[in-house]
């Protein structure tokens, strides 16, 4: 049995017959029929059994079979084999054999197959044998007039009858039932031709891939290769496109109604309409969306598409590691297939749709199957991919018209020539305020109608969800905090059904901060930075990662050894270069704030970075493990409320860094009241929210020494100038 899944599951089955019966009874139907019969003829081995009348019959027949192997064009050593194998052929399956592959009708097959009789079987196979050779004599005597009007070579046209002759089956030497089907299928796929309003290179490709098809049998494997190939042509939208909707005022309110904050990218869409209004020639843009998980990236591109009201596609590039996934494979391998972009072009069929392009920082690169982060290059280029081609279709296609947005949760692993062709928007962290806001507005109601509760069953307050957010959550999105919301329906849900079965009515839950211990367990994060800040020694410092935001905390402790510096932490080698500066830097200014840092040879310096299970690295560390270096040597505890960030040079001066909301918005969330930024960063505190600036007071500083005042406790100022 032979199976295809492609277009539509086709099945092809071979059986061999043993012998002719008579049914005599059907026994049953289902699962499958099982009948009675009783056999009507008989097999034999070799030639015994067949009889006198029978005898000559048999001998003429071989002897035309004969023939018609003399009249073939064949190899010497197939012409050999095959005549080795008629000779060994017994008389009575001799006419059954040979009748199923000369080009016959059904009806002159039903008609061998009836002659239960072996004189009749042979009487009514001899015509037909008889025929074939005639018709290979006539081919033979007259090759001129073999030629047909495409200028075919008379050699090349007795090739395709031979190749008639000796087929079991297919479209020429096949069942009349068969041949219907398959023309049938022909001309729909010419109608489709006609009716998709194929470009003239397309078109040109695919009435060439149909004339091709027609010549080929079904059971040949170019035969479903072929044809896979023209109804991927045809799935194609080459002409098929959305109107896009240019109302601002709707768009507007379609985009505030989805997402809460993210103005930046609602602010870019809006503008990407006001654009098409006033010219119909604008190229789709190509945004990539920067942020923490669960921050809602993928959701922004379904909103966008809903806006636009146009379709929506995603692909997930994540982990991807062959360059033929997105350029497709080409048509000369078994099996091959689009790439994912023409692919996802078939599913939506229309030109325009929205493409997300998901987790473009996770590509796999330096493989063997070349690299797929190159292969985007071309489909991100606005001044290429109005003639992209794809390996497998081979004909050039406009992707322009596509509105593609990719998301990552970093910019570090892109490489610079695919960052390069995007338009880069960051989608920042929540505050606890836009996390509680969103909460109430769509994950709470998300929740509800997929645990089958109503609010009238279960309210959680504002204040509650503050407190999950906090307490057990610590993200930059929401993604914890829907989980635990679903984990307080869950419960809810259980009492619910319990109550229904018991007294057919429900009380309503409204859950409390108290309540939360009791259905989601203690509290996972705690407030720990004045605790934590009691000794001297101690410093936070501020980090941002792909998952946001993060507080990290830097120790410095010195006891006797042998004059070792030993940096712990799972530590990169910038961050290692930093601990370096902050300490030859204090060493070099030591008598100035009246401390004793020379590291003498029978004492040891020890820096750590807990969490060493998580790898760390960066310049940002720089001022936090110069004033931990300061309060080991001072013997002064920093400030229990502030944290701080900035790279530092041996000069002292404190430069600027990146990820500054994401990095305060962690703050926030630990209990920071106090940060401690370089001056140069002064630019990034426009995007903070107003809320967030209220709740926290920020230090902007040039220098190492003016960080040293702003972290201490009535400040720590030099004893003596430079």
């Amino acid at each position: 049995m032979t199976a295809w899944s492609h277009p539509v599951p086709r099945y092809s089955l071979v059986l061999a017959g043993l012998c002719r019966f008579r049914v005599e009874e059907v026994m049953r139907d289902v699962p499958f029929p099982v009948a009675r019969v009783s056999q009507l003829d008989y097999r034999h081995e070799g030639g015994e059994g067949v009889s006198v009348e029978a005898q000559p019959l048999a001998d003429e027949y071989r002897a035309s079979a004969l023939e018609l192997v003399d009249l073939l064009n064949l190899e010497p050593s197939s012409h050999t084999k095959l005549k080795r194998l008629l000779s060994s052929l017994p008389d009575h399956t001799l006419p059954d054999t040979l009748t199923s592959v000369l080009r016959t009708s059904f009806t002159e097959q039903l008609s061998v197959l009836t002659a239960v009789d072996l004189p009749l079987r042979y009487q009514a196979a001899q015509p037909l044998l008889n025929r074939q050779i005639a018709a290979l004599k006539l081919m033979k005597q007259g090759p001129r007039e073999d030629k047909s009007n495409d200028g075919g070579s008379p050699r090349q046209h007795r090739r395709g009858r031979v190749l008639q002759i000796e087929l079991p089956r297919g479209r020429r030497g096949g069942r009349e039932g068969e041949e219907e089907e398959e023309e049938d299928e022909m001309k729909e796929l010419q109608k489709r031709i006609e009716k998709a309003k194929l470009p003239e290179h397309a078109l040109k490709a695919a009435l060439k891939e149909l004339k091709r098809l027609k010549s080929l049998p079904v059971q040949f494997p170019e035969h479903s290769v072929a044809r896979n190939y023209l109804e991927t042509l045809l799935d194609l939208p080459w002409s098929s496109s959305t109107t896009d909707t240019l109302d601002l005022q709707a768009a507007r309110l379609t985009l505030e109604a989805d997402h809460y904050g993210l103005q930046p990218v609602k602010k870019r869409v809006l503008e990407y309409l006001a654009v098409c209004q006033l010219t119909q020639g604008l190229k789709g843009p190509i945004l990539c969306l920067v942020g923490a998980p669960g921050v809602g990236k993928t959701s922004i591109g379904r909103s966008v598409a809903k806006t636009l009201c146009r379709k929506f596609h995603r692909i997930s590039l994540g982990g991807v590691c062959d360059q033929s996934d997105i350029r497709g494979h080409r048509r000369t391998y078994i099996g091959s297939l689009p790439g994912r972009i023409m692919a996802g072009l078939r599913t939506v069929g229309v030109r325009n749709p929205v493409f997300l392009l998901d987790e473009v920082d996770k590509l796999t690169r330096g493989g063997v199957h070349g690299d797929p982060a190159a292969a985007l290059l071309e489909v991100l280029d606005p001044e290429q991919n109005s003639s992209f081609v794809d390996h497998y279709v081979g004909l050039p296609f406009d992707l322009s018209k596509i509105l593609f947005i990719a998301t990552a949760n970093s910019v570090a692993t892109i490489p610079a020539a695919l960052l390069d062709r995007m338009e880069v928007l960051e989608v920042q962290g929540y505050t606890s305020e836009e996390k509680v806001e969103i909460a109430v507005r769509h994950l709470l109601p998300k929740q509800l109608k997929q645990h089958g509760l109503t609010p009238d069953q279960l309210t959680i307050p504002p204040s509650t969800l503050a407190t999950i957010a906090n307490n057990y959550t610590r993200e930059a999105g929401v993604r914890g905090l829907e989980r635990n919301i679903g984990a307080i329906c869950r419960s809810v849900a259980v009492k619910v059904a319990e109550n229904r079965g018991e007294s057919g009515k429900t009380t309503p839950t409204v859950v409390t901060e108290t309540m939360l211990g009791d259905i989601l367990g203690p509290q996972k994060f705690e407030h720990e930075v004045s605790e934590r800040l009691t000794r001297p020694g101690v410093a936070v410092g501020l980090a941002w990662t792909g998952m946001g935001g993060e507080i990290l905390f830097i120790e410095a402790s010195r006891m006797p050894g042998s004059g070792e510096l030993t940096l712990t932490g799972q530590l990169g080698d910038v961050m290692k270069e930093s601990a370096q500066i902050a300490f030859n830097w204090l060493r070099s200014n030591a008598s100035r704030y009246g401390v004793q840092c020379d590291v003498p040879k029978e004492t040891d310096l020890h820096i750590h970075f807990p969490a060493g299970a998580i790898g760390k690295d960066g310049p940002s560390a720089g001022v936090a493990i110069a004033v931990a270096l300061v309060s080991l040597y001072s013997r002064r505890c920093v400030r229990s409320d502030t944290a701080m960030t900035g790279e530092i040079t041996l000069r002292g001066l404190v430069l600027p860094v990146g990820g500054i909301k994401e990095k305060l918005l962690a703050a926030q969330r630990a209990g920071i009241r106090h940060v401690v930024l370089p001056k140069r960063n002064e630019k990034d505190l426009v995007e903070l929210p107003v809320n967030v600036k209220n709740q926290l007071e920020v230090s902007l500083v040039s220098t190492v020494e003016e960080a040293l005042t702003k972290t201490f406790d009535g400040g720590l100022a030099p004893i003596s100038k430079l």
